[in-house]
């Protein structure tokens, strides 16, 4: 069975599945709830159910008495729709109403992706969830105090696991150890979510994303996330590398850009190895993208990559009429300290 939620005051819709909670079915449909440890524990998702009835779940008493479901609360992470629903919920729509958190994490899986990127994939403890929006990062916290920020390269309605891109730094105090001695189940602390590079989905501009190497994480996240609310605005994907072998998860984007109209993928090689056999774009990707688009006025632009290419690309884009307020961008800059 299938029921209608509608979302006071936003009036945004989802359907949810009668074995589903709530909180999932919005998260899968790309709609973002507050929440906080996702068991029926903290009361973060309290809200009202102004018509409708649901089932309350594990809902746990002291996060929701007895009193308040009289009254009509609930907990969305374990209310499930018994029939179509009107419920009140406020939607976050920006990184300001998400608190940071510090936090325990266990390496769930360490997969390489490339001679020089591991995709680390970390479990939080079972009562605790992070929120976050798509494009955000995390501190990873080292034991002398020092930190190393990655993005996440999921989407937050896929938040089982944590995935990172992590490119080896040789000589990197932490990238060092995951490409040498970290592993499985080992323990890691992070402080997050942080950053203000998220999708903007009040926006009705067809958007540019501008990859370069591991920049292609929290690009991932933003397309997963835009495909999981059903976004039809046009996404163009440019993913640029020095050679085939660094776009590690090639397969993925061109996916995307096979199974949705409105995604097309165009990636861009910097130094193509004479093995690569490359028959595509080559050069700088954010050129790939001017050479594409000489008039950028009405487009909005996420990029992600090393600071160089940040810098020449806002600079570029901007030249070519893409206003300034549309420039969203997030600089990796690599410590080897």
């Amino acid at each position: 069975m299938r029921y209608q939620v509608t979302v006071q005051p936003s009036g945004r819709q989802f359907t949810a599945e009668a074995d589903e909670t709530l909180l999932d079915a919005a998260l899968r449909q790309g709609l973002t709830m507050p929440y906080g440890c996702k068991d029926g524990a903290c009361g973060a998702c309290k809200g009202h159910v102004q018509s409708g009835t649901v089932d309350h779940g594990k809902a746990q008493a002291h996060a929701l008495t007895d009193e308040e479901k009289a009254a009509g609360m609930t907990l969305y992470c374990c209310a499930k729709a018994q029939s179509d629903l009107n419920i009140e919920c406020r939607q976050i729509t920006s990184a300001n109403q998400i608190p940071a958190k510090t936090l325990p994490s266990r390496i769930e899986k360490l997969e390489k992706l490339a001679p020089d990127v591991i995709e680390l994939h970390l479990r939080l403890p079972a009562s605790e969830r992070l929120q976050f929006l798509a494009g955000q990062y995390i501190d990873i916290l080292l034991k002398d105090g020092r930190r190393r920020s990655f993005s996440l390269a999921n989407a937050p309605h896929d938040d089982a696991l944590l995935q990172l891109h992590i490119r080896h730094v040789p000589g990197g105090v932490f990238t060092d150890q995951v490409f040498s001695t970290m592993k499985v189940r080992d323990i890691l602390r992070f402080n997050g979510p942080h950053g203000s590079f998220y999708l903007r989905e009040d926006s009705p501009r067809p958007m540019i994303l501008v990859a370069g190497g591991t920049g292609f994480a929290p690009i991932k996240a933003i397309v997963e996330h835009a495909i999981a609310e059903n976004c039809q605005r046009p996404m163009l994907i440019y993913w640029g590398a020095r050679a085939r072998a660094d776009l590690y998860q090639n397969a993925l984007p061109e996916q995307w850009a096979a199974e949705h109209t409105n995604i097309r993928y165009v990636p861009v090689l910097s130094e193509p190895a004479g093995s690569d056999a490359w028959s595509g774009r080559s050069g700088l990707v954010h050129q790939a993208v001017l050479a594409d688009f000489p008039d950028l006025s009405d487009y909005q632009v996420y990029a992600c990559g090393a600071p160089v290419m940040i810098e020449a690309a806002k600079r570029d884009f901007m030249a070519q009429g893409l206003p300034e307020e549309e420039f969203f961008a997030d600089a990796f800059s690599f410590s080897s300290n």
